[in-house]
C-alpha cells in the first residue's frame, strides 16, 4: 500500500479522533448539564441535523473529493477548480432552501410525531446548522481530493472547540436543550470561517496560474449533471447510513419517554468510537481507489482493499470487545452512574458498529471505482430492515431492542456487500489470516471476561489485554513485515522505545513469525 495512503489514513485518524472526542465531551458535559430528559430532548435533534446537512450537501461532498482527485492526477486544474465552484454554489442554495422548509415543519415533527412540544425550539434551531455545514462540506472535500487533510484536522479542531464553549454557555444560561443546538451552530459558524481561510490561504494558490473556463449556463448544469449523478446515490447512501445509525433514537422517541432517549443516547455514541478508524480509512480510500482503477492498475487495488480490511479487523475487534465487555465502567466514566442502564445496549450495539465499519470500507471502494449505487440499494433495504427491526425490538426489549435490530441489520449489510466486493473486482481475500485474527480476539474476549467489571478491572484489563492481543498476533503468525514496519516506523519516533521495539521485531525475524502474503 503507497505511503501516501498510509499518511492521509493517519492523518484523518488524528482528526477523527479530535472529532470525536470533541463530539464525546460536548455530550458528555450535555448528558450531565441537561440531566437524561433533557438530554434526550437534544438527542432527538440530532438525527435532523446529520439528515438536513445531507438533503442539503446532496452527497456533493464525495463527488468534490473524487473529481479534483482524478482531475488533479491528470493535471487538469481548469475543471478542477470549475468542479470545486460549481458544487459550493448548488449546495449553499440547497441548504438554504431547506432551512426553510424544517424551520416551518418543527412543530408538526415535535408535537404530531413525537408528542413532545418541548422538541420545537431545539428542531428549529437545527435550520440555522445546514448553511454553514455545506461550506464545511465542501471545503473538506477539496482537502481530501487534494490530499491534504490536515487542513481538515485543523478544521474539525476549530469546530469541535467553539461547539462545546458556545453549547456550555448557552445551556448555563438557562437555554436548555435549545441552547446545546445553537451552541452547534454556532461551532458550524467558526468551522465554515475556518475552512474558507484555509481553503484561501493554502490551496487556492495553487489555482493563481488557472485561467477560468467561464463556462455558460447551460455547460455549468451539465458539470453539475455530472457531478450529481455520482453524487445521488451517495447523498442517498449516507442517508441510509443515518437511518442505521439512527433509527433506534427516533423509534424510542415515538415509542418511549424522552428520558429513554436520553439512555440510548450515552450508549450510541460510545458505541460509534471504532467507526473513527473505519471512516478514516474509507474517506482517504474512495479517492485512492478511484485513482487505482483510473489507471487500470488491479494490483494496487487488490493492495488497497486487502491491507484496508485486515487493518480494520486488526484494530476495530479488539477495541468493541473490550468496550463490549466493560460497558458499564466506560459509561460510570463518561456519564455516570445515572446512564448505567445504558449499559445492556452499548453491549450489544458496539458489535453492530464492528460490522458496519467493515460495510463502510467495502461501499467506499465501490464508490471509488464508480459503482455507487451498489451500497445504495443495499442500505435502502437495510433502512427498511432496520426500521422494522426497531420498532418489533423496541416494542418487546425496550432501548436495548434498539441495539439488537442495529446489529442484525449490520451484519446482514456486512456479509452483502463483502460477497459483492470480492465478485466485482475479482479480488482474493486472505481467509487464513482473517480467520486467525479472529481467534485472537476471541481469545482477547476470554481473558477481558476474567477480570473485574469494575473501572479498576476496565484499567488492568485494557493493559493486560493489549499485551495479550499484541502476542497472540505475533505467535499466530498473522502480521506480514509490511505491518511490523509501519507501526514500528511510528514507534521509533518515541525514543526511548526505540532500542526495545527493534530487539522484539529481531526475535519476530528470527523466529519466522511473519505472515506471508
Amino acid at each position: 500500500m503507497s505511503n501516501k495512503l498510509f499518511k492521509n489514513s493517519v492523518i484523518l485518524i488524528i482528526g477523527n479522533i479530535l472529532f470525536r472526542i470533541g463530539g464525546y465531551i460536548n455530550r458528555l458535559l450535555m448528558s450531565r448539564m441537561l440531566g437524561p430528559e433533557g438530554y434526550g430532548l437534544y438527542g432527538l435533534t440530532l438525527p435532523f441535523q446529520g439528515i438536513f446537512q445531507i438533503l442539503s450537501a446532496g452527497g456533493l461532498p464525495p463527488a468534490i473529493s473524487k473529481y479534483v482527485a482524478e482531475y488533479n492526477s491528470k493535471d487538469e486544474k481548469e475543471m478542477t477548480k470549475q468542479v470545486i465552484v460549481t458544487a459550493t454554489k448548488f449546495m449553499v442554495i440547497m441548504a438554504i432552501l431547506l432551512s426553510i422548509v424544517l424551520l416551518f415543519s418543527s412543530d408538526f415533527i415535535a408535537n404530531n410525531i413525537f408528542h413532545k412540544p418541548a422538541v420545537v425550539w431545539p428542531l428549529r434551531a437545527v435550520s440555522l446548522i445546514t448553511p454553514f455545514s455545506v461550506i464545511v462540506g465542501a471545503m473538506r472535500g477539496v482537502f481530501q481530493g487534494l490530499y491534504v487533510n490536515e487542513y481538515t484536522v485543523y478544521n474539525r479542531l476549530a469546530e469541535q472547540v467553539s461547539t462545546i464553549v458556545f453549547a456550555c454557555i448557552l445551556v448555563y444560561v438557562g437555554l436548555y436543550a435549545m441552547g446545546a443546538v445553537l451552541g452547534t451552530a454556532l461551532g458550524f459558524v467558526v468551522s465554515a470561517i475556518t475552512a474558507v481561510f484555509l481553503y484561501k490561504r493554502y490551496v487556492s494558490p495553487l489555482f493563481d496560474d488557472v485561467t477560468p473556463l467561464n463556462l455558460t449556463f447551460r455547460e455549468e448544469l451539465d458539470l453539475l449533471y455530472v457531478l450529481i449523478k455520482f453524487a445521488v446515490p451517495v447523498a442517498i447512501t449516507a442517508l441510509s447510513e443515518m437511518a442505521i445509525y439512527d433509527v433506534g433514537t427516533l423509534v424510542i422517541g415515538v415509542l418511549m419517554l424522552s428520558s429513554d432517549v436520553g439512555y440510548y443516547n450515552a450508549a450510541d455514541p460510545i458505541s460509534r468510537i471504532p467507526l473513527i478508524i473505519s471512516l478514516s480509512i474509507s474517506t482517504v480510500l474512495l479517492p485512492a481507489a478511484s485513482e487505482a482503477y483510473a489507471v487500470k492498475n488491479q494490483e494496487l487495488l487488490e493492495r488497497y482493499v486487502v491491507n484496508c480490511l485486515r487493518y480494520s479487523i486488526l484494530s476495530v475487534l479488539p477495541l468493541c470487545i473490550f468496550i463490549s465487555v466493560f460497558s458499564g465502567p466506560i459509561l460510570v466514566i463518561l456519564f455516570g452512574a445515572t446512564y448505567v442502564p445504558s449499559s445492556g445496549v452499548l453491549s450489544i450495539l458496539v458489535f453492530g458498529m464492528s460490522f458496519y465499519t467493515i460495510y463502510m470500507i467495502c461501499s467506499s471502494i465501490l464508490q471509488g471505482i464508480g459503482c455507487p449505487k451498489i451500497p445504495m440499494y443495499l442500505l435502502l433495504l437495510g433502512t427498511l430492515l432496520n426500521v422494522v427491526a426497531n420498532f418489533y425490538f423496541v416494542d418487546i426489549m425496550g432501548i436495548n431492542g434498539a441495539g439488537v435490530a442495529t446489529t442484525i441489520t449490520t451484519a446482514i449489510l456486512m456479509i452483502s456487500i463483502m460477497l459483492i466486493l470480492v465478485r466485482k473486482i475479482r479480488i482474493s481475500i486472505p481467509w487464513n489470516n482473517i480467520i486467525l485474527i479472529i481467534m485472537s480476539n476471541v481469545i482477547l474476549m476470554i481473558a477481558l471476561l476474567i477480570m473485574p467489571n469494575s473501572i479498576m478491572g476496565a484499567i488492568i484489563g485494557l493493559i493486560i489485554g493489549g499485551i495479550v492481543y499484541i502476542g497472540l498476533l505475533v505467535l499466530l503468525k498473522t502480521l506480514t513485515l509490511q505491518d511490523i514496519n509501519f507501526f514500528k516506523e511510528y514507534i521509533d519516533k518515541i525514543k526511548i522505545t526505540k532500542s526495545i521495539t527493534d530487539k522484539i521485531v529481531k526475535i519476530i525475524e528470527d523466529k519466522n513469525l511473519i505472515y506471508k502474503q
